[in-house]
């Protein structure tokens, strides 16, 4: 990997992070495209790059995290079930899911067949009204287990949190906003750990190449997730799932 394809990588990830179209998938798809081979180094990066775009969210809700223990006791909560299902499957998923395409178009697919299945299903759901100070924390662990799909590269993490956020009541903004505060300390702790099995053992040039995909993921993250915000007030995700379900069609038709 070069500098120039780390940051085309981290713009990648700072713009698909937080959108229900998966970042793994997409950073899997674009290392395809440029040719980038998938080695231990290349698939932590992908992992640590991550690190950036959480650290947009901290930045953009500060205020929040910093005055509202209540919030933090529900994000701690909903993480439970991903932490403990991803420390027994990250060996498998690094080893055969990871990097995967055929598990990334798979993913990408049926993903999108799911985000228009559950639209429908949501549209004539009531009491769609939640916030996040009143969600249960029965709620918050149902959360987490969608969450836990996202493991599965293509899934997507976005999409997972938002609509289990919504199958519990949360309104379509506050479903979002969890969904972004989630990713905290999921995204911490997967990269922390990634980086501790690899004992941080980096050469001075993937280390560059690691702060370049920090700062990158940092600013493309900034910008997207407050135009996500706006745009998930007035549209429904639909234009997702059709941009999911086209992506995996290209990417079949050219790979396979």
């Amino acid at each position: 990997m070069d500098y120039f394809q780390a940051i085309i990588l981290s713009i990648v990830e700072g713009i698909t992070e937080f959108l229900p179209i998966s970042s793994t998938g997409h950073l899997i798809l674009a290392s395809k495209v440029l040719g980038i081979p998938q080695t231990e180094f290349v698939k932590s990066f992908e992992i640590a790059i991550q690190l950036g775009a959480i650290l947009a969210v901290v930045f953009l809700y500060f205020q929040t995290l910093v005055k509202n223990l209540e919030v933090w006791k529900r994000i701690l909560v909903a993480f439970l079930p991903t932490g403990i299902i991803g420390f027994f499957a990250y060996e498998f998923v690094k080893t055969h899911l990871l990097g995967n395409l055929d598990v990334v178009i798979f993913s990408l697919f049926f993903g999108g067949i799911a985000i228009f299945a559950l639209e429908e299903f949501l549209s004539y759901k009531k009491n769609q009204h939640k916030t996040i100070e009143n969600l249960s924390y029965r709620h918050s662990i149902l959360i987490g287990l969608f969450q836990s799909i996202s493991i599965i590269p293509g899934v997507s993490r976005a999409m997972a949190t938002i609509f289990g956020g919504r199958s519990v009541g949360l309104n379509r903004k506050s479903a979002t906003e969890f969904s972004f505060l989630l990713a905290i300390p999921t995204m911490l702790v997967a990269t922390l750990f990634d980086l501790a099995k690899t004992s941080f053992l980096f050469s001075n040039k993937e280390y560059a190449l690691l702060l370049i995909g920090f700062v990158g993921a940092f600013i493309s993250a900034l910008i997207t997730i407050k135009q996500l915000v706006n745009f998930i007030q007035k549209h429904s995700f639909k234009a997702f799932a059709y941009y999911r379900i086209i992506l995996a069609a290209i990417f079949w038709l050219i790979y396979k």
